[in-house]
């Protein structure tokens, strides 16, 4: 009885890991083709939504306009990275190194940490890694169906849960890189 057992759980758990092994490297296989994202997206930070338009660029450059009343923008040039409210000027700098940022805009950080990483299947929608850095935990998403990036979920730099979800992914898209140019003040 405990041999068919054990017979029966090893040919239920090679396939369940073979199909895990495979959307990995489907993802992983994803990600090296990818150049720079073009999408949309809906941030919640301590129970406050808010959305935009972001454009990243590997590596580790980022910028994001902000549909708000400020037209917040967010950029990074893969050292610093500054957030300036464009209706009162003022600014914000942060050594890129300081904020999870810096992880999650690095691929090749990225793809290796999925490659000696443990997926999580929700919903059968998303594929889940946890990656922890330096006390960080970093969750990070991608569409079962697309192997699209999603989304990720971490704590800012007070603390605050951030859940950051993407939709209407372009993938290498002709980009201005001049957008990833740190503003002044005015």
């Amino acid at each position: 009885m405990i041999k068919k057992l054990f017979v029966i759980f090893f040919f239920l758990i090679i396939p369940i890991s073979s199909i895990q092994a495979s959307i990995k490297q489907k993802i992983i296989v994803n990600l090296k083709k990818t150049n720079n994202l073009v999408f949309d997206f809906k941030q919640t930070i301590a129970e406050k939504e808010e959305k935009g338009s972001c454009t990243i660029e590997y590596p580790k450059k980022i910028y994001c306009l902000y549909n708000n009343r400020n037209k917040k923008i967010m950029v990074s040039n893969g050292k610093s990275l500054v957030i300036k409210n464009q209706t009162s000027n003022q600014l914000y700098f942060y050594r890129l190194k300081q904020t999870p940022l810096d992880l999650i805009l690095d691929k090749d950080y990225l793809i290796n940490q999925i490659e000696n990483l443990k997926l999580r299947i929700i919903n059968d929608k998303y594929v889940n890694f946890s990656l922890i850095n330096n006390n960080n935990k970093i969750n990070i998403f991608f569409d079962k169906k697309t192997l699209n990036l999603i989304g990720w979920q971490t704590e800012d730099i007070y603390q605050n849960l951030t859940i950051f979800f993407i939709s209407n992914i372009k993938i290498n898209e002709k980009i201005d890189k001049k957008i990833f140019t740190l503003p002044k003040l005015n």
